[in-house]
């Protein structure tokens, strides 16, 4: 006679493979045979297994970060983890806001291992940063090794400074080669940034990711990635959604959420970016209608092929 129990942990088991395999997540580690076991890699463009989901993002705080001063509808408590999980998609950035999380990021890097690849902020929201802080994201990148890079929030200031001089940058990116293995570093750039002398500071940069501050100025997308290709050709990038204007503290257009999202499909395969990250698990339990039709939009193009794209 069959346990009780030991039949509900197999339909446990076999109901957690199935929703590993279709967010293309493995549990333990970042995804099976295309990466190895807690190994974090970007997948190949020239893979016939590639997919769009595979290079999709969310950006992220702690829960209930931008509950207040933002307009949202009511109060978020969904985590890191729970939006990555909830939009389907398997590559988390994690943002420290008002010194949260707080030090040891440990917790949050265990909840983080079925990921494919984590990125963590060496600047936090606001342009907030911490010499240790600094230094136990690198610890953290050197025992978890689904940690693909860092990122720099907020860097820019209004003269085109950044928030760590470039004397700074020359010295940290000399700590990026962790346990073998070079991570990106990532810096934030607002389409609003585009006319500041940022040159310099780009130049320590891998890749950058470019946000719209306000939806109507997302009118003007096509022609400000275009400058920001002028501005740094030989850099990475990603474009950053938003599923809430912050902007405009109101909620996010569909029809503005529909026009990021499909320049960003029709650029990644042409191989013009490298991800669409989108913002953010603070508002995506609030049942907002660009959240919903986001994650549909997800599910329905997420398992396209992207093979033979150029690297």
């Amino acid at each position: 006679m069959t346990d009780e129990r030991d039949s509900s942990h197999a339909s446990r088991r076999r109901f957690l493979a199935t929703t590993a395999g279709a967010l293309g997540l493995a549990a333990g580690g970042p995804v099976g045979a295309r990466v190895g076991p807690l190994a974090a890699a970007e997948p190949s463009r020239a893979s016939d297994r590639a997919t769009v989901r595979d290079w999709l993002w969310i950006f992220t705080c702690v829960a209930g970060a931008d509950n207040e001063g933002w307009g949202l509808p009511g109060p978020s408590r969904m985590t890191p983890a729970e939006g990555a999980f909830y939009l389907g998609v398997p590559n988390l950035m994690l943002i420290r806001w008002k010194e949260k999380p707080a030090i040891p990021f440990d917790p949050y890097a265990i909840s983080f291992r079925p990921l494919r690849r984590v990125v963590w902020s060496l600047v936090g929201s606001g342009g907030k940063t911490e010499a240790d802080a600094r230094r136990h994201v690198l610890d953290v990148a050197a025992r978890f090794p689904n940690t693909a890079g860092f990122i720099m929030d907020d860097f820019f200031q209004r003269d085109g400074s950044g928030q760590l001089s470039v004397d700074q940058l020359k010295a940290l990116r000399d700590q990026l080669v962790i346990a073998g293995r070079r991570r990106d570093l990532h810096v934030v750039l607002y389409t609003h940034q585009l006319g500041l002398p940022v040159a310099e500071s780009l130049a320590y940069c891998d890749k950058i990711t470019l946000w719209t501050w306000r939806s109507e100025d997302l009118e003007q997308l096509e022609a400000n990635f275009s400058r920001l290709e002028k501005l740094a050709p030989d850099h990475g990038k990603l474009l950053g959604c938003y599923m809430w204007d912050f902007g405009n503290r109101a909620p996010m257009p569909v029809a503005r959420m529909e026009k990021q999202c499909e320049l960003g499909l029709r650029w990644l395969e042409e191989g013009r970016i490298e991800g669409i990250v989108f913002l953010a698990n603070t508002v995506a339990d609030l049942d907002l209608e660009a959240v919903e039709w986001t994650r549909q939009w997800i599910a329905a193009v997420g398992e396209r092929k992207l093979g033979g794209r150029p690297d």
